[in-house]
């Protein structure tokens, strides 16, 4: 059972968050749509992940029906992103470009490892992002001793 706990609704900004909330609830099928297309995934991929008729997934996309909210979950996992970036796609995408956007679905990849395997990742990653700040740090002095 899901509930949604209002506190303070005499307060204007109160009202404004669960007004933005609603109104993106109640376009979560254009929501969906633009997580999908932000990461080249088809309707059919998607439903497929989902166990999903493709035919149901795009009634839901289209806004012709409203889903549940166990469904919606279960889209927000398929799509690989959390119920808040689903709800709020229009602010997450709106400044993304398409390189982040592939920083975002690799890191996704990257949190479907398991642990051993993000570990050992990371690991690389730490090493690499070193290497440059050693690399940057050197270069730095050197160009400080050439100046001085």
């Amino acid at each position: 059972m899901y509930s949604i706990k209002l506190v303070n609704l005499n307060n204007q900004s109160s009202i404004a968050k669960l007004d933005v909330l609603l109104s993106n609830y109640m376009n979560i099928g254009e929501q969906i749509k633009k997580i999908r297309t932000a990461k080249n995934l088809s309707q059919k991929e998607v439903a497929l992940a989902l166990e999903m008729d493709q035919a149901q997934f795009s009634r839901i996309e289209n806004g012709k029906t409203d889903p549940a909210f166990s469904t919606i979950e279960k889209i927000a996992k398929a799509l690989g992103v959390g119920l808040a970036e689903l709800i709020n796609a229009d602010d997450i995408f709106a400044e993304v470009n398409s390189y982040d956007k592939s920083v975002i679905e690799k890191m996704a990849l990257v949190d479907q490892l398991e642990e051993k395997e993000k570990t050992a990742f990371f690991s690389i990653l730490d090493a690499l992002v070193s290497k440059k700040r050693l690399k940057d740090s050197l270069s730095n002095a050197l160009n400080a001793l050439n100046l001085a």
